[in-house]
This record gives C-alpha cells, sequence and structure tokens, in this order.
C-alpha cells in the first residue's frame, strides 16, 4: 500500500489529476447542466436534443489538431494553447449564463458551439501535454488519474450547480462553475514545458507527417490493425450503455431509483476501477493489462442481460434495487478498468513530435461508435429484445479482443515491465 500510495502521490500524478478535471468539467457542463438550463428557461425537448449536436469537435478535433502541433504560443507549444483555451473557456461558460435561452436562442447556440470548440481544442492540448511529461512506464497510471478527475469533474456541473440554480440566479451559478477552471490555468502557467525533439517546423509537416510516422512505424497492415482496434475495442460496452436509462425504466424502476443508484454505484466503482487498473499496469504493462480489463469490460456486459431476462416483480422491492446497483457497479468497474488500459494503449501509440495530431486522430476514432452507431441502439433492441441485445453488445465486444493477439500479444517482452 505505501508503494502504491508513493506512485501516486507524486507531481507528475497531481498534474494528471489537474489535466483530467479540466478537461471533464466542460463536456459534463454540455452534458448536464445545459439541459437544466435550457429546459428551465421553458425550452422544448426537440430543442434541447438538437443540443446534442454542438458537441461534434470532440469527434473532428484532429482536424485542427495540427495546427497545435506547429504553431507555439507565448508560453510554450503546449501550455500556451491550454492556457488560451481555458482562459476562453471560463469567459464563455461566465458569459453563458448572461443569457436567457428564451430570448436570445441563437446567441446561445454561438456561445456553447464557441464551447464544444474551445473543450476540443483543450483536450488536443492536455492529451498531448500528458502524453510529453510522462515515461512509457508512468502512462497507465497516469492516464488512469486523468480518466478518474475527468469523471470526477462531472460532480461540479452535473450536482453542485444544479443545487446552486435553486438558490442563485443562472447568471452566478454559471461564474461559480467557471471558476473551476482556475486550477487548470494555474497548472498551465506553473509547469515547465516538455522539451520534444523533432517538432514539425511548417503547418503542412504538421498535417502530413504524423500520418507518415504512424505508417512507416508501423506498415499499412500494422496501421490499419491497430486502428480497427481502436475502434472495437470499447463497442460492444459503449452500445450495451447507450440506452441504459431507458432499459431501467422498462424494467419499472423510478427515476428516483436510477439517479440514487446510478450516482453511487456507478460513480465511485468507475473511479476505483481506473486507479486500481492504473496501479496494476505498472506490474502487468500495457499489453496485459487491455487483455484482463477487456475481459473484466465484456463480462460484465452480461450482467445487463441477466437483469433483463430477471425482470422485476409487480413493484419494484430492494432485492431488485440490490440487483440493480451490483449491476451497474460491476459494469463501471469493468469500464474503469478497460478504459484505463486502453487510453495508456492511446498515449503509447503516438509519436512525441506529433503527440497533439496522433492524438486527437485515434481519440476521435475511439468516438465513433459512440456517436454514430449508438443511434441504432434503438432500432436494434425494438427488433431484438433487451436481452438478445446485451448478448449482442457481448459478442461485438469479441472482435476487439482478438485483436489483441497482433496489436498487443501477452509475452511481448518489449512491453513488459523492467523490460
Amino acid at each position: 500500500m505505501a508503494e502504491w500510495l508513493g506512485l501516486l502521490l507524486t507531481r507528475r500524478m497531481l498534474i494528471c489529476v489537474v489535466t483530467g478535471f479540466s478537461s471533464g468539467l466542460p463536456l459534463y457542463l454540455l452534458l448536464n447542466l445545459l439541459p437544466a438550463w435550457l429546459r428551465s428557461d421553458g425550452i422544448d425537448l426537440r430543442t434541447i436534443g438538437l443540443f446534442a449536436l454542438i458537441q461534434f469537435p470532440y469527434t473532428w478535433k484532429f482536424l485542427w489538431a495540427p495546427a497545435l502541433d506547429r504553431y507555439h504560443l507565448p508560453l510554450g507549444r503546449r501550455r500556451g494553447w491550454i492556457l488560451a483555451s481555458q482562459a476562453g473557456l471560463l469567459l464563455s461558460i461566465g458569459l453563458l449564463g448572461g443569457l436567457s435561452p428564451a430570448a436570445d436562442l441563437g446567441e446561445v447556440i454561438a456561445l456553447t458551439a464557441l464551447l464544444a470548440f474551445l473543450s476540443a481544442t483543450q483536450d488536443i492540448a492536455l492529451d498531448a501535454f500528458r502524453r510529453e511529461i510522462l515515461s512509457d512506464q508512468e502512462l497507465g497510471l497516469g492516464n488512469s488519474v486523468h480518466v478518474n478527475a475527468y469523471r470526477i469533474a462531472g460532480l461540479v456541473p452535473g450536482s453542485l450547480s444544479l443545487i446552486l440554480a435553486d438558490l442563485l440566479p443562472w447568471a452566478q451559478v454559471f461564474w461559480i462553475t467557471a471558476a473551476f477552471m482556475l486550477p487548470g490555468m494555474i497548472m498551465a502557467a506553473a509547469v515547465d514545458e516538455p522539451a520534444v525533439a523533432g517538432a514539425p517546423k511548417t503547418l503542412a509537416e504538421a498535417v502530413v507527417e504524423p500520418f507518415h510516422e504512424f505508417i512507416g512505424r508501423q506498415g499499412w497492415a500494422g496501421a490499419l490493425l491497430v486502428l480497427s482496434f481502436i475502434f472495437l475495442y470499447k463497442l460492444g460496452d459503449s452500445l450495451a450503455t447507450a440506452l441504459a436509462t431507458p432499459f431501467y425504466l422498462d424494467l419499472g424502476f423510478t427515476k428516483t431509483d436510477i439517479g440514487v443508484i446510478a450516482k453511487h454505484a456507478g460513480l465511485w466503482p468507475a473511479v476505483f476501477g481506473g486507479l486500481l487498473g492504473g496501479l496494476w499496469m505498472i506490474r502487468l504493462g500495457i499489453n496485459r493489462a487491455l487483455w484482463l480489463f477487456g475481459v473484466v469490460q465484456m463480462v460484465t456486459i452480461l450482467g445487463f442481460a441477466w437483469l433483463a431476462w430477471r425482470g422485476v416483480g409487480e413493484s419494484v422491492d430492494a432485492v431488485d434495487r440490490a440487483a440493480l446497483a451490483v449491476v451497474i457497479g460491476a459494469e463501471c468497474l469493468g469500464v474503469g478498468l478497460g478504459t484505463s488500459a486502453f487510453v495508456a494503449f492511446i498515449a503509447r501509440a503516438t509519436n512525441p513530435a506529433f503527440t497533439a495530431t496522433q492524438f486527437a486522430l485515434f481519440t476521435s476514432l475511439a468516438a465513433v461508435p459512440r456517436t454514430f452507431i449508438n443511434a441504432t441502439a434503438g432500432i436494434i433492441v425494438e427488433w431484438l429484445g433487451w436481452t438478445s441485445f446485451f448478448f449482442l453488445c457481448f459478442l461485438l465486444a469479441a472482435p476487439g479482443m482478438l485483436l489483441l493477439l497482433k496489436v498487443a500479444p501477452w509475452n511481448d517482452s518489449r512491453q513488459l515491465p523492467n523490460s
């Protein structure tokens, strides 16, 4: 235990806490606080649903990532972009609360679109910065810490800000929420700029070389295998949770049941799983962690199938709620473990000279199933029913696991700890 605490309580891990928190806050604001604000001002549900399209910069951020690899701002190639995007986020979030969605809907759309663009830009810079300050041995733990801080950041707009909205005007709520960007700005101003050799000297080089270097390093066949793995590894798990809330409602659980159980049985197992996964990766190595954590991530999908098969009685009782808590907790634990290894693999696949572009490309590809394939979940459920749907999700997790034979062999001595 003392050894693990020593690994966690380092300056670089503290930086990863701040990067994760700063990265998660604006996204969860768009997901949780924005819909509540819009609805409280009388905006109809259809319009609120369309606001999800404002998240498109997270999927397409690789298009402007080369500019962050090529151009330096006054504080440096990474710190400059981090601080600039965070300052823009602080102002965008704060100013948003001064508008009225009912009266200023056009301005709200424009400002939230800018907020999403700045958030995606911050992610590009933070991902690159984190990759460049962490050694290969620290990638697993550092990215796990980042991902968990990312999740915990959701408690600000998803809980604290909503509570404050019952006590204060929305304008004050948004400025208080915006103030949580300050730790990231302080971090960006205080840390040293990573020293990386081989940075691109022209914009054309920043656009072309990341792809040329990746294909040259992996070969065409290897590059396609890696990209296929990034696309497929989280596919089954992502699809299984796409309609989680409607599934729970169909079973007969109330919104209160879902809110209370999902909040407590979901968040903390995911955080615990992520931290545990990061610490285990130091012993296991990234390759073996992908195998072991991937199995856990895959098997926990079957918990949803069991819940659908089991159903509930005429009224939900304590046993039903306990079953829901176990399934959600197990699935979130699997997600925490699987995500920690997956993000570490993506970081390892990048070249420090082109981190921003390659990292943005890989994470954008990983988001495709969540953005597009999950849109088909409702059609599949109507066709198959809930139980068969979850078995299908379990099967869809298998191709990503099989690709591990090629992209992350269990006994690859180059990737084992202390090798």
